[in-house]
């Protein structure tokens, strides 16, 4: 049972708010003693997964949905002939497959890009605790309903954006995302990803990402290296992707 003890878990509140998914949160609703103590109670059973080896795949049935806590993700389907298309990236304070939990089958893989920590989450205690706090029931489907919008966001980008704008909307994105969760900030953060990363979420070959990427940086606007992002001229960048960050909806809390 979800039912949390408060008086046990108030303590733990420091805690609870210095981790990605409250700060995720807490961009939607400014969580209360009881709604921080529920979220305590709901990461009960961590699990370790490595790189490479999926936690979850596709056309999976009876499977628990993850909160990240450490580490990065990648959600792809892959086609007949092998061939992989990526649908997002996944980074510490993001669900993965959260409506896996309600559909049969799971329509899509996950993938850590990196060894990393998740919470495993069953349906029963996700169920209860919408029951018993509605509140972050609502903060919970913002954040499902936020994770929508960047995936049509990338479809937006693969269909229309030059090659150029499709890297740099994507680089900015991830800066927005990272620095909401306090692992980053708009100008720097770490990023493991490839090029062959890129590629297979871009809709570009490697060999164009790396062509793209150097241009980016010999024009003096951001540097992809060495597992860090540095983004030199902001305003330059966001001009070039045309980037309105309206669509994460990170302006603060609505609900008090």
């Amino acid at each position: 049972m979800l039912s949390p003890c408060i008086d046990r878990h108030i303590q733990k509140k420091g805690i609870m708010e210095s981790s990605p998914l409250i700060r995720k949160l807490s961009a939607f609703v400014a969580l209360s003693h009881v709604e921080l103590a529920m979220l305590e109670r709901l990461h009960q059973r961590q699990r370790s997964f490595v790189a490479g080896s999926d936690l979850v795949y596709q056309g999976q049935s009876e499977q628990a949905a993850y909160i990240l806590a450490e580490g990065w993700v990648c959600s792809y389907k892959v086609q007949r002939d092998g061939s992989r298309q990526i649908v997002d990236f996944q980074v510490p304070g993001d669900f993965l497959g959260l409506r896996s939990i309600l559909l049969r089958t799971s329509d899509h893989s996950f993938e850590p890009v990196v060894d990393i920590q998740a919470t495993e989450v069953l349906k029963d205690d996700l169920l209860e605790l919408f029951a018993q706090t509605p509140r972050l029931a609502m903060a919970i489907f913002w954040a499902a309903s936020r994770d929508e919008a960047m995936v049509v966001e990338h479809l937006v980008g693969i269909g229309r954006r030059d090659a150029d704008a499709r890297i740099a909307h994507f680089l900015l994105e991830l800066g927005s995302r990272l620095t909401l969760v306090g692992l980053g900030s708009r100008e720097e953060y770490g990023c493991p990803l490839t090029q062959y990363h890129l590629a297979d979420a871009l809709g570009l070959s490697p060999i164009h990402v790396n062509r793209v990427l150097k241009q980016l940086r010999e024009a003096g606007l951001i540097t992809f290296r060495h597992g860090r992002v540095t983004i030199h001229d902001h305003s330059r960048l966001v001009d070039l992707a045309e980037f309105d960050p309206a669509y994460l909806d990170q302006t603060g809390p609505l609900l008090k």
